[in-house]
């Protein structure tokens, strides 16, 4: 936190001053839902449910749930009797809404959207606190690897990075494979999102060796604290846990790793759950701290933009 890093006295003095009284208008309390999923759509819903109602009775005021929260990761195999799951957006907020209003939150949700036959997106849906749509995002980077193979079910994105406005703040929200990028988290901070969020659904093969494990772990969490500290943001991280198999059969299937976490501007971890159970925790974020941070490390205006040129290639020969 603050006191790991090398402030002058007058930095630190501004921020005890100002984190020692808060205003309550700049705090926001965020809840996080990391789950384990079965088959069941409704009864996945049911507990979905069931956890905004808890959070929000404890003071949530911003929920976030995992990456396609509804079903079983199905991407594990291609299998076109798969997307029996996907669901029209009006379909899914009608659950959603609901939640978001009458529990008084602001929502973060994730849905396999079919926009038309045989057109699909892995799209975020945001609700305001009256249930009505803040706005989406539709995933921008889709991932094709053994286990993962999502390029069979979702079209890439075509909303861009666009933050979403919403009575609590501008919310810069992507999804899972996206965190590796840190365009897209640049790109929502130049926007003038004011956090960003993660919905995940990641996990290891459990053939792989133990050292191996540790290390795609800590790169993932590495990679995201790396955004809140380059763009002096918030980072909300919720994946989901368990382990779900391979209906092919034809790998090991995935243990989700869990490990969702809250960090702050600077990359501290304000609170993670455990890699290998549910989790549900309510984590501060103090808006006023995140403008002082951006004070102390001004990274936005010491872009050299005038020599970025090549960012927008995809490779420099």
């Amino acid at each position: 936190m603050i006191d790991n890093y090398n402030l002058s006295s007058e930095e630190e003095n501004l921020n005890q001053n100002r984190d020692s009284q808060p205003s309550d208008n700049n705090i926001i309390r965020i809840g996080v839902v990391q789950h384990s999923f079965t088959s069941d759509v409704n009864a996945n819903r049911r507990r979905n449910l069931a956890a905004i109602e808890s959070l929000a009775a404890d003071g949530a005021q911003l929920i976030v749930l995992s990456e396609l929260h509804d079903s079983l990761y199905f991407c594990q195999c291609e299998n076109v009797e798969n997307f029996r799951f996907a669901t029209r957006l009006e379909d899914f907020a009608n659950f959603y809404s609901d939640a978001a209003a009458e529990n008084n939150v602001v929502l973060v949700t994730s849905a396999f959207e079919r926009r038309a036959p045989g057109l699909y997106h892995n799209t975020a849906v945001v609700f305001d606190t009256d249930g009505s749509i803040a706005g989406k995002y539709r995933k921008m980077h889709i991932p094709d690897d053994p286990g993962f193979y999502e390029k069979f079910y979702f079209t890439p994105g075509d909303i861009g990075f666009e933050p979403i406005n919403t009575s609590l703040g501008r919310l810069g929200v992507l999804v899972c494979w996206d965190q590796w990028y840190p365009e897209a988290a640049r790109i929502m901070a130049m926007k003038g999102a004011e956090m960003l969020f993660y919905p995940t659904a990641i996990g290891w093969n459990p053939d792989d060796p133990q050292d191996e494990k540790n290390r795609q772990r800590e790169a993932w969490i590495t990679i995201q604290r790396s955004h809140a500290v380059a763009n002096g943001l918030p980072v909300i991280s919720v994946n989901r846990c368990g382990f779900e198999e391979d209906p092919s059969g034809q790998t090991s299937g995935i243990d989700f790793w869990g490990s969702s976490f809250v960090a702050g501007p600077q990359g501290e971890i304000l609170d993670m759950a455990p890699d290998n159970a549910p989790e549900e925790f309510i984590v501060e974020i103090d808006k006023t701290r995140t403008e002082n941070v951006r004070h102390w490390w001004p990274f936005l205006r010491d872009r050299r933009i005038d020599f970025y040129n090549g960012i927008t290639s995809r490779f420099l020969d």
